[in-house]
């Protein structure tokens, strides 16, 4: 069994907008505008509508499902290496996940580098939990989701309330998250061809503009999930595609989360794409892998 012929429109989809993003001497504002359009690859999900709030200082939007369960939350982080996408860019992928967990979804419009450089994502990650919180919402009714560096920050978030002796949300859904940051898996060259999205360039452009402290080592447990205690993780789905640069940084958290005896499960899209769940709507393996962290999160939140 191949890709579906949707899945091949939307890897094709992806390598267009690929190329324009990366066309020489573009100015970042530009990039980013150009990134921003991957938005058109996923559908309006029905019976979803959108509000624009202030989470504690931090711009965010709402995607509230009709008949969502008023108290459960997810909070969600979007794709672009921490440089480029926005809560605009991940608002109806976002929207279709909120729609298979039943609760809505708060997409945090964090700041990005390099103008703002780690770990200034992951405080806004923690400002909006915390302003989620100050809604009424309880942390173990509160799903923290996201895909690429926003998978990434859906399991950081918890790990820096672990830390901190504090209550972690109730469920992690972590898509095509980036864990070694040394960029040292093989499935990065593997891939190269396979991944319409990222490269080994793109990613070494993301690294230096995400961490920019002198002297930083890319293996820091702080940084590279695949090297961090896992201890006291809550339930966490992780799922990846198998044409990505990042497959094995998918794989390779998995076997952690394992180690690590956290309930977890793990999924990998056959010929998936990188943040695939931008193909919401379109894709049917796709919409087959939404509604699996739909049940994900309905089955662990608040349990």
């Amino acid at each position: 069994m191949g890709a579906s012929p949707e899945a091949q429109q939307f890897a094709q989809f992806l390598e267009s907008v690929s190329a324009k993003s990366s066309t020489p001497g573009l100015d970042l504002a530009i990039v980013r505008d150009i990134v921003d359009s991957n938005h058109k690859a996923s559908t309006e999900p029905e019976g979803v509508t959108y509000a624009e709030v202030d989470a504690g200082g931090v711009p965010a939007l709402w995607a509230i499902p009709e008949g969502a369960d008023p108290d459960r939350a997810l909070l969600h982080f979007h794709f672009g290496g921490s440089v480029t996408a926005s809560m605009h860019s991940d608002r109806k992928a976002a929207g279709h996940i909120a729609k298979a967990a039943g609760a809505r979804s708060l997409v945090v419009d964090f700041r990005l580098a390099p103008e703002h450089p780690y770990p200034a994502q992951l405080d806004d990650a923690e400002t909006a939990y915390r302003w989620l919180l100050s809604q009424g919402y309880e942390p173990r009714n509160i799903g923290s989701t996201g895909h690429s560096i926003g998978g990434t920050l859906a399991v950081m978030l918890p790990l820096r309330l672990l830390a901190q002796g504090e209550a972690t949300p109730g469920a992690i859904v972590s898509v095509s998250p980036w864990t070694d940051l040394t960029i040292q898996n093989a499935s990065v060259d593997e891939n190269e061809d396979n991944d319409k999205m990222l490269s080994r360039n793109t990613l070494e452009l993301f690294r230096g503009a995400w961490l920019q402290e002198p002297g930083v080592d890319f293996a820091d447990p702080k940084i590279s999930l695949v090297n961090a205690d896992l201890t006291g993780l809550p339930p966490t789905i992780v799922l990846y595609g198998e044409y990505e640069t990042l497959a094995d940084d998918g794989a390779q958290l998995g076997r952690r989360l394992e180690d690590f005896k956290v309930t977890s499960e793990v999924h990998p899209l056959p010929e998936g794409q990188h943040s695939f769940v931008l193909g919401a709507g379109r894709v049917p393996e796709v919409d087959e892998a939404i509604q699996q962290m739909g049940q994900w999160l309905r089955k662990h939140l608040g349990a």
